[in-house]
């Protein structure tokens, strides 16, 4: 009974466009600011993550040590433009 509930739970909130879990720290301008800093040859990958307020774990996650962006960089900026394509809501 509890399953069913949970899975009823879940099911309206993806009816109403929520998901769950923990919110991102990697945005699309943290991503852009990340690409742009690591891309001098000089920037170090600890102080880049501390200025921008995030940990160098959830940086290499989203940028390369060279400044070109990964799978889950470009996932964010698929979002942000599928975010774009959607009608706003009521």
């Amino acid at each position: 009974m509890i399953t069913e509930r949970t899975h009823a739970g879940l099911a309206a909130a993806r009816a109403r466009e929520r998901k769950g879990g923990r919110p991102r720290k990697m945005d699309k301008p943290t991503l852009m600011m990340a690409m742009t800093a690591l891309a001098d040859p000089k920037a170090n990958p600890g102080d880049v993550a501390k200025r921008l307020g995030i940990t160098t774990t959830t940086l290499y996650a989203y940028v390369n040590g060279d400044g070109s962006m990964k799978a889950a960089g470009q996932a964010i900026l698929n979002q942000d433009s599928d975010d774009l394509k959607k009608p706003p809501k009521k």
